[in-house]
């Protein structure tokens, strides 16, 4: 892990995605965070000594989804597929697809394996999953402050970890879509060990791209100014805690930081330390992965 120390800083961004919004002063405690993403070795040793069955692994109750087939309710997770040419950016469902078997071990299904993908980030996590591993290893997930504090690297105000270009001297720095999404990609098209691509300012590896990282945040479509609440950044209930339930989610939703590999200039430009996403604590994604903090 990595040492942070604390500080204040300017969260968020007013130039991409309203929920990035308004910009405001943060402060942050010291704390520690994981130098890369959890590995699928890792996440294979909390299993073998724990025997933790993860979200999508485990069998779906009837009664939750009321009207549908019960043949179809099989474990499984979403699953990331490219299309064969240009189609409507406005529906996410050109590009996933409900994939039966696919778990952390078979991350894209069935045929799929991790046999060779053992420093590859662990994918197809609930934040349940992560939880459950955070636990056991002593640490817990960061906060959404943290992340970002700590994906600046201590560049102050800068669009991305290194900068105010996604690609100085056309060179990608994290791991991105490169080309039209989502059906034509030059980059690595897939996570990429960790490790693969250069450190920010911290020596912290694959905070923006690779894969989304679960934060212990709640989300909602803005972020609040704190004012003169304190907030305790490793075990507190979030200000926002009631906020899923607010916006009419029937799951609540956490916040994602960092961006994936999926992340494109013409799409999703989200592979910046500001950039959030929302995410169904319950789902699991071939993009979404986690890193640990811990408290000083």
């Amino acid at each position: 892990m990595v040492r942070i120390d604390g500080g204040s800083f300017r969260m968020g961004s007013s130039e991409f995605y309203s929920d990035e919004t308004p910009v405001h002063d943060r402060a942050v405690a010291p704390f520690l965070i994981d130098r890369y993403e959890v590995t699928n070795e890792q996440y294979t040793r909390f299993v073998e000594e724990t025997g933790y069955v993860t979200v999508a692994e485990r069998e779906l109750d009837p009664a939750d989804f009321p009207g549908a087939d019960p043949a179809a309710l099989v474990p499984g997770a979403m699953v990331f597929t490219p299309t064969a040419g240009p189609v409507d950016l406005r529906e996410w469902r050109n590009w996933w697809r409900w994939e039966p078997g696919a778990y952390w071990r078979q991350p894209f299904g069935p045929d799929s394996s991790i046999d060779e993908r053992m420093r590859h980030p662990v994918v197809q996590i609930a934040f349940e999953d992560a939880t459950a591993y955070a636990e056991w290893a002593g640490k817990r997930l960061p906060t959404e402050a943290e992340h970002e504090y700590a994906a600046r690297g201590g560049i102050e105000g800068a669009r991305f970890a290194w900068g105010d270009e996604p690609y100085p001297d056309g060179r990608p720095l994290a791991n991105s879509w490169l080309g039209r999404f989502p059906y034509e990609n030059k980059g690595v098209g897939d996570a990429a060990p960790v490790g693969s691509y250069p450190p920010n300012g911290y020596g912290l590896y694959d905070m923006t791209g690779n894969v989304w990282e679960w934060t212990s945040d709640f989300y909602t479509p803005r972020h609040l100014r704190l004012s003169d609440k304190p907030v305790d950044a490793g075990r507190r209930q979030n200000l926002l805690a009631t906020a899923s339930a607010e916006e009419g989610f029937s799951t609540p939703r956490r916040v994602l930081k960092g961006g994936s590999h999926l992340c494109s200039p013409d799409y999703c430009l989200r592979f910046r330390p500001a950039a959030r996403s929302p995410q169904a604590e319950d789902t699991a994604m071939s993009h979404i992965g986690f890193r640990c903090a811990r408290d000083i």
